[in-house]
């Protein structure tokens, strides 16, 4: 009876010394992240398992050095090629939870297309997860790049992609005061039809774009995206760029069939993904815009 006691008394001892509190245990903190919702968001280990919900976040992360870690993104996240073998867990906003969460990550990063509902579904499942909400200016871009460098431990490589995406800019800003003659008007149709006519308004990153393509954006004078049919046909662009799968249906679209640009064969097609979203592809829309204006 004396030995049997002796035994549960052991058994009891064992249990509690392996059941100590991950304080206890001297359990370090890899980050504490403010995010873009202002929500502190508390990794315990460097994440070596990330899902991107964002097109720009994945690609950003490439850029870093830091791509071999995803191991899940949306379907919209394309480029570059790479992703084409990481699985997809969905749209940023109808997110598949259960191809999510099978990916075991340590982290989601979120951009602004998800919602507060789905972020909230994401969390009760114990994933940790950080807004980084797009920079509204191609600028911005550096700063998020930074961003994604603390949250990997890529500080290095995204303080030197940054400060070279920084002179890259500058650089275009240079070229183009040295540029002569009077700048060529450039309409960029963001919607167009029976739905309303749409453009790129002042502060926009596609303003940004069309001025540092050494171009005068047509929107420069509205400050929201909608405008009117009087606008654009006073504005009578020199240029119309449009998305490449919108090119012929606005071509031959009365009433922009008036429109001088139409007329002579100046609308010309881009690849959505270069001017869409603010991404490092801006940089493509910005020597394409430079392109087509010096003929």
């Amino acid at each position: 009876m004396h030995k049997l006691r002796f035994l549960i008394w052991i058994v009891c001892l064992v249990s509690l010394c392996g059941c100590k509190h991950p304080q206890q245990a001297g359990q370090t903190i890899f980050l504490k992240y403010t995010d873009s919702y202002n929500r502190e968001v508390v990794l315990q280990q460097e994440p070596q398992r990330i899902v991107s919900l964002s097109p720009a976040i994945t690609e950003l992360l490439f850029m870093i050095g830091a791509g071999d870690r995803l191991v899940g993104i949306s379907d919209y996240c394309q480029y570059p090629e790479e992703t084409r073998r990481i699985p997809k867990v969905g749209g940023m906003q109808s997110i598949n939870m259960e191809a999510l969460v099978a990916q075991h990550p340590d982290v989601v990063l979120i951009g602004s297309m998800v919602s507060q509902e789905d972020v909230d579904k994401i969390e009760k499942l114990h994933i940790p997860v950080i807004a980084l909400i797009e920079e509204s200016n191609i600028t911005g871009i550096s700063t998020l790049m930074l961003n994604l460098g603390k949250i990997t431990r890529h500080d290095s490589t995204a303080k030197i992609e940054a400060e070279r995406w920084q002179q890259t800019l500058e650089n275009f800003q240079k070229e183009n005061t040295q540029r002569q003659g009077k700048p060529k008007s450039v309409y960029y149709v963001v919607g167009f039809g029976e739905t309303g006519d749409f453009t790129a308004p002042q502060g926009s990153h596609i303003h940004q774009i069309i001025e540092l393509a050494g171009c005068r954006n047509v929107g420069a004078e509205v400050t929201t995206w909608n405008v009117s049919r009087e606008f654009l046909f006073q504005a009578d662009p020199d240029i119309i760029v449009v998305r490449k799968e919108d090119l012929q249906n606005f071509c031959s679209l009365y009433p922009y069939t008036l429109l001088s640009a139409v007329k002579n064969h100046k609308v010309y097609p881009i690849e959505s993904s270069w001017i869409d979203i603010v991404t490092p592809r801006n940089l493509r829309a910005i020597a394409y815009l430079r392109d087509i204006t010096s003929e």
